[in-house]
């Protein structure tokens, strides 16, 4: 028949052939952690001359510090109305006591202009209290509030009952030796010329 596509066998693009090609790409059964597997195995097709070894190493480190980190948040802090920001401040000032709000800064891992607007948050639930340094009248002294004390033990026990399910994939041999493993690294890093937060 003239004019007629009946003959014609050409596929037609679909939004089903493109949700099919997709399913069928290297990364579709990937999920946040396992795609550190195919990264190592790309990265050798791509870069033949990359360090893989180091890469895997630091790609694993970080994946899993990312996903250990949000679930600490999930289920310990985020139910008490806290971040995982909130808490690393406060579990500072608990062990470390009352302090400069620069130096918290730097002990908590994070920048100051942060350490200002938690401090200024958490003042205002009444669990720490911001006091001006006397010789110094552009910076403040943090320190917990009875509240807050009790606030930060109860949010760390939670959070301790957490840690002890992840670690529990190890021996205490191996999580001694991890332990090691990463202290070991951190003690490398004025080799590296490590940048920290100011």
């Amino acid at each position: 028949m003239t004019g007629s596509n009946h003959g014609d066998s050409s596929p037609t693009p679909t939004r089903g052939g493109r949700a099919s090609a997709a399913a069928d790409s290297p990364g579709a059964d990937l999920d946040y952690f396992s795609f550190v597997e195919l990264a190592s195995r790309r990265l050798d097709e791509e870069i033949p001359d990359n360090d893989g070894a180091a890469n895997r190493v630091i790609l694993t480190l970080s994946r899993a510090a990312s996903q250990i980190v949000y679930d600490l948040e999930a289920s310990a802090h985020r139910p008490r109305g806290h971040s995982w920001a909130s808490f690393r401040l406060m579990f500072v000032l608990w062990l470390a006591g009352p302090m400069e709000s620069g130096r918290a800064a730097k002990l908590a891992g994070m920048s100051r202009a942060a350490v200002s607007n938690l401090a200024t948050t958490l003042v205002g639930r009444g669990l720490l209290h911001k006091d001006p340094v006397l010789n110094d009248r552009r910076a403040v002294t943090l320190s917990l509030t009875e509240t807050g004390l009790g606030e930060v033990r109860t949010a760390f026990q939670e959070q301790n009952r957490r840690e002890t399910l992840w670690v529990s994939a190890l021996t205490p041999i191996e999580q001694q030796l991890l332990t090691m493993l990463l202290e070991k690294m951190m003690a490398h890093r004025s080799v590296v010329g490590a940048r920290a937060r100011q």
